[in-house]
């Protein structure tokens, strides 16, 4: 079902990748455009067209290469190949970037990418961590390209430094087996059922995500799990004592044993708002002026009892039920 037409850059197409990927989709419409960043026609569409918008793939080069010092998981986040994703999340971050824009975009330079990656960590006197999954799902994006494959084996050569990035599919299978040497994160970000059916409409179910969890850290590489976004919706603090009920029951020992936990509080915003209540008008609605105010220009936060009382409730079912693993932060 995926995808319906494709926009690309004609230079991808001097890139072996692009050229695998005109391959692939061969039968679909393929559509010249100027630029990935500026797409007059896509641009224009109403909010209710973004579920279709989301249908489509578009291809380019990337170009901007800017490294963003991080001190959360990682030492920088840094622009990878691919951004935006084919995911429904009502709340999703790249919506704040994007707009209803925030369909799937693949950059073919990946060799490009890699090599600046390896020759920073090169200069480097200590072993960095780069986080290269931040503006996309590098595991949903590996179905259609094989990137996140190639880029495990690659770097895994380099024998220097590490690469992490979050998740929520479940599609690890082509991983598996692959020389990673220990240099690979997969961090798995998790939530209620509930809440992911609600709200995070083209995902993997939570049983499904810590599966793959489970697999990936039985084949040596290193798992996080992200509690995110936390989200205070009716009967929250029943939906989150069970899910972590569930963590606790269905994660491996050495997953326990391992694995780092970060959680994330929601942050709203205008445009999602505005986006959700016309192409999801039948879905709950995220914004609760009642519990929320305001953080930044056009942006919604929990309100700050609110947010303290979600993080003692959740440090405590943690506590209780998780006590072997660490929580690395609470945003």
């Amino acid at each position: 079902m995926f995808p319906d037409k494709i926009y690309y850059e004609p230079a991808a197409l001097d890139y072996e990748l692009g050229r695998l990927l005109k391959e692939k989709y061969n039968a679909i419409p393929w559509i010249p455009i100027e630029s990935h960043n500026k797409i007059d026609e896509l641009r224009t569409s109403p909010n209710k067209d973004f579920t279709l918008l989301k249908k489509h793939l578009i291809i380019g080069v990337r170009k901007t290469h800017k490294y963003v010092p991080n001190h959360k998981v990682s030492d920088f986040l840094v622009p990878y190949t691919s951004s935006g994703c084919t995911a429904m999340c009502h709340y999703c971050y790249l919506v704040c970037n994007y707009n209803k824009c925030a369909y799937l975009r693949l950059f073919v330079n990946r060799e490009q990418m890699l090599k600046k990656i390896i020759d920073h960590q090169a200069k480097s006197i200590r072993e960095n961590t780069y986080e290269i999954g931040s503006n996309s799902d590098l595991i949903l994006e590996n179905t259609i390209t094989d990137n996140l494959s190639w880029t495990i084996e690659a770097f895994a050569k380099n024998n220097k430094g590490f690469l992490t990035f979050p998740t929520k599919f479940n599609q690890v299978d082509p991983l598996l087996g692959l020389h990673h040497g220990g240099r690979i994160i997969v961090r798995m970000s998790v939530n209620p059922q509930s809440i992911i059916s609600d709200f995070e409409p083209g995902t993997s179910s939570l049983n499904a995500r810590i599966t793959a969890l489970n697999k990936m850290s039985e084949d040596g590489y290193r798992v996080g799990i992200l509690i995110a976004p936390v989200i205070l919706t009716e009967n929250w603090k029943h939906l989150y004592s069970e899910f972590i009920t569930i963590l606790s029951q269905q994660l491996t020992e050495k997953v326990k044993r391992t694995a780092l936990i970060e959680i994330i509080f929601m942050t709203y915003s205008y445009v999602h708002n505005a986006i959700n209540s016309e192409a999801f008008p039948d879905a709950v609605p995220l914004y609760n002026k009642e519990q929320m105010t305001g953080r930044g220009r056009g942006k919604y936060c929990y309100r700050n009892d609110l947010r303290t009382d979600g993080e003692i409730f959740l440090r405590n079912q943690l506590e209780e039920k998780l006590k072997e693993m660490t929580i690395l932060y609470i945003v």
